[in-house]
């Protein structure tokens, strides 16, 4: 096992800088090549931060939600492959926190932070392939699931699964990626986040104990369980602005250094150029807007955690309702920036080798995840007719 240090939160954001300077030397190539970035990912396992979010008492960083999802951000500007499965590792101990009982999550907890695990996502509830069949003492997971992210190289998964005998429950469980009977397939090969493994996985007669599964209080059960769904929404938020400001910073590198002013411009620099600076200043007033929806749905999301079981189902939906906003905003702004930025650098940008599209096509397929159509649905109707969003698992 790699020794591994445990920062102080203070430090973690000192640490991810670190982590992503390194990481950005390699990023537009690694885009190209897609697969499973093991070297950056053991450099995540020996920095620590994978415990970022376990309390100290478990042997983790003990950091806030706002903390631990300025470090997706930071990710995000270079590498929003790393981001995301980053912020899944997060989200999947927020999965065991918010479902299990404590002497269920605890354990899981303290093994993560002492052995530094990886944890993959295999749960995706719209895809109902995968069954559970109940036998003696324990039970079968058998089927496929799509879109499991951060699946390859982990060492737990959360996977999901009907069971066949309840009229379609959805049974959510904690496993080891290993066990017999996974089959991760390596068919991950989209047009962005290429490095995220979200491929498919197979379940053959998969033994899945009673002490694995996540019961109590179970998936969505209470408001403090609702959470979940809006942690993977926040984190989303984060990660699509860390994304937008990766692609501000390297445009406006480019922009600075090498672009050349239209000739019609009259101006010798493309700094000076009067369109130019207004692009900048539309992607400025943007980016700053998000700034701040996002900040604000990362602290709402603190003191709803703080919370924890007293949490009430209005204080839920409000959060859900900051939480949508933040997202709308996120895409739209991201999409436009990453896609305008060839306007501020001129057709010489669009050399392979920088691979500046790689921020859109990775910001488009990730906004994906579920349509921007339907949060606005929701936030049409608390506008108008005050009613806050159901929960859901993506609301």
């Amino acid at each position: 096992m790699t020794a591994i240090h445990q920062p102080k939160p203070e430090t973690a954001l000192q640490i991810a800088r670190a982590l992503a300077s390194e990481f950005a030397q390699t990023a537009a190539e690694r885009d190209q090549r897609g697969g499973t970035p093991k070297a950056e990912r053991d450099a995540l396992r020996a920095s620590g931060l994978l415990a970022l979010s376990i309390p100290r008492q478990y042997g983790g960083l003990g950091a806030n939600w706002s903390d631990t999802l300025e470090v997706v951000r930071e990710f995000a500007k270079v590498d929003s492959s790393i981001a995301h499965v980053y912020g899944f590792q997060h989200l999947m101990l927020a999965t065991v926190r918010l479902f299990s009982r404590p002497e269920q999550w605890q354990p899981w907890f303290e093994l993560t932070a002492r052995n530094n695990w990886f944890w993959g996502n295999a749960l995706n509830p719209l895809d109902t392939r995968t069954v559970s069949k109940k036998l003696t003492g324990w039970r079968e997971f058998s089927g496929r699931k799509s879109f499991c992210s951060g699946s390859a190289d982990s060492e737990m998964l959360i996977a999901s699964a009907l069971d066949e005998n309840t009229s379609g429950k959805l049974l959510i469980a904690a496993i080891p990626t290993h066990r017999t009977g996974i089959t991760l397939n390596g068919d991950w090969d989209n047009i962005g986040q290429r490095q995220t493994d979200s491929g498919s996985a197979t379940f053959e007669r998969v033994r899945v104990e009673e002490n694995e599964l996540l019961l109590d209080p179970g998936p969505l059960s209470t408001p403090f369980a609702c959470l979940r769904p809006l942690i993977a929404q926040l984190t989303f938020v984060n990660l699509f602005l860390g994304i937008a400001e990766g692609a501000f910073e390297e445009a406006r590198s480019y922009t600075l250094k090498e672009a050349h002013p239209w000739f019609k411009a009259k101006v010798s620099h493309a700094h000076e150029d009067p369109y130019v600076l207004r692009h900048y200043g539309e992607f400025w007033v943007a980016l700053e807007s998000v700034r701040l929806l996002a900040e604000r749905a990362n602290r709402l999301l603190d003191e709803a955690w703080s919370k924890e079981h007293q949490l009430g189902s209005e204080e839920r939906g409000q959060l859900a309702v900051a939480i949508a906003t933040a997202k709308v905003a996120a895409t739209r702004a991201g999409l436009d920036l990453t896609s305008r930025l060839f306007e501020v650098t001129g057709a010489r940008a669009t050399h392979a080798a920088l691979r500046l599209d790689r921020h859109w096509r990775n910001l488009r397929t990730q906004t994906l995840h579920d349509p921007v159509d339907y949060k606005l649905h929701e936030l049409g109707d608390w506008a108008l007719n005050t009613a806050l969003p159901t929960p859901s698992f993506y609301s």
